[in-house]
């Protein structure tokens, strides 16, 4: 059975069929699978059955695996899931017990209810994330994704020419302390410096310019900080009108890709009394922004 792909949105976003992602993967469904993603953005393959270790091994195709950002700042407390590469999306503990409302691991991943794009605050970012279901909820617990491509290209010149050579500082704990619900040790602070990206960005896969921008990025260096903010939440209310947005509604088994580099996405709310196990891996890219084509 040949590979299929089928768009669900006007501007990204498809549907990728005729394909085991737990079998070794054919050459030319691993080509047809990138120009998806280059194309389109967000990928989603439904029906898939992975384990941890075949979730790596599929990710392993399409660059070097990140270890998970929790497990390098959160090294004091047991980990449910054991391997490094493994981001544990999910509303349980060590144990598999869901996290009472006042867990410190549950309140600190409230950030992902932020629109943000994976691994913008470490020095060379994340690339693309893969999310795979495990257990869902009955409802709710969608995840939204923008368009960062067609939101720069709707951009008026002005504005395009004002983003020229901007550059943001990204930061996990900027996030973090929108929110205001976790205090970090100095050992975690230190764990994750913050880095500067580019506020503008060529995406290597199609060419296109994309706004590269986050919850994570904390202000424009050269800039006042409250002007740079400001900036920054101006081009995501941008980003984030409808018609740039799609929200993934989750069946077990589904594993969504989305590419880093031109998308942000966001957790949306579900009642958190039940069971939501959902596994992330993401692979990196080739270099900090700032050393590759503007």
């Amino acid at each position: 059975m040949s590979i299929t792909v089928t768009p669900t949105h006007p501007e990204f976003v498809a549907e990728i069929g005729g394909v085991d992602l737990g079998a070794p993967l054919k050459p030319a469904d691993r080509d047809a699978i990138e120009a998806a993603i280059n194309r389109y953005a967000v990928v989603i393959f439904h029906g898939q059955k992975l384990d941890d270790e075949r979730q790596v091994a599929f990710a392993r195709h399409f660059g070097p695996v990140e270890a998970s950002a929790a497990k390098l700042r959160q090294r004091d407390i047991k980990h449910r899931l054991l391997a490094d590469e493994i981001a544990d999306i999910s509303n349980l503990d060590s144990d598999g017990k869901v996290l009472e409302a006042d867990a410190r691991r549950r309140l600190d991943w409230l950030g992902n209810r932020l629109w943000h794009t994976d691994a913008s605050f470490r020095r060379v970012p994340g690339a693309l994330s893969m999310l795979y279901a495990h257990v869902i909820p009955d409802e709710g617990g969608d995840t939204e994704f923008a368009d960062m491509r067609a939101a720069y290209d709707a951009l008026p010149d002005r504005t395009k020419q004002e983003l020229e050579g901007l550059v943001a500082e990204h930061s996990i704990w900027r996030s973090r302390e929108q929110l205001g619900v976790v205090k970090y040790s100095a050992e975690e602070l230190a764990s994750l410096p913050p880095v500067p990206q580019r506020v503008v960005r060529t995406h290597p896969g199609s060419h296109r310019r994309t706004l590269y921008i986050a919850s994570h990025a904390s202000h424009i260096l050269g800039r006042p900080v409250a002007d740079g903010r400001l900036l920054l939440m101006d081009l995501i209310e941008h980003a984030t009108q409808p018609r740039f947005t799609y929200a993934h509604a989750w069946k077990q088994g589904d594993l969504v890709i989305w590419d880093n580099r031109c998308t942000m996405h966001r957790a949306r709310p579900f009642d958190t009394t039940k069971v939501r196990d959902l596994r992330r891996v993401t692979t990196r890219d080739v270099a900090s922004t700032l050393e590759q084509a503007a």
